[in-house]
């Protein structure tokens, strides 16, 4: 192997691993939401870029209580009275312009359990290994800390 050659494959793989560390820092993926009260893991939650707009769905639920609510009965939109499971929680999220890993943008995150839609914030921690879930109404807000699925 030619030096030459030699250091384009070391800049190559430099690349790609500094291209998988930024992808990594993004809410796209496959997420366990946890609880922000028991700390438990409650659901599987995949995030997508649509056409610059992230969106989520609830791939599958991770609790193992038989009476855990199935439909989002409380919803208020097209999204009332329909299966949790394969339900688009997570609407219109764009990164922010302020360059701190922030995404937001006026993009909505609904509690299926409750109804309550709320305007969301997350940001990518710990190279992307977690995800801070904060969801807005007026002043209040609740929090969540998802960690990236394996």
């Amino acid at each position: 192997m030619t030096h030459t050659h030699f250091f384009k494959t070391i800049v190559g793989l430099a690349l790609l691993a500094a291209g998988s560390s930024f992808a990594q820092m993004t809410p796209v993926g496959t997420w366990h939401s946890i609880d922000d009260k028991t700390g438990e893991a409650k659901a599987e939650i995949q995030i997508v870029d649509k056409d610059g707009a992230l969106s989520g769905r609830v791939v599958k639920s991770l609790r193992n209580d038989p009476n855990a609510k199935k439909t989002c009965d409380d919803c208020k939109d097209d999204r009332k009275g329909k299966d949790i499971i394969g339900m688009e929680i997570i609407r219109g999220v764009k990164p922010d312009s302020s360059g701190e890993n922030l995404w937001a943008n006026g993009g909505k995150i609904l509690d299926p359990e409750n109804g309550k839609e709320y305007t969301v914030k997350m940001v990518p921690l710990e190279g992307g290994k977690k995800l801070q879930v904060r969801g807005y109404i007026g002043p209040f807000y609740r929090t969540q800390t998802w960690l990236r699925a394996q």
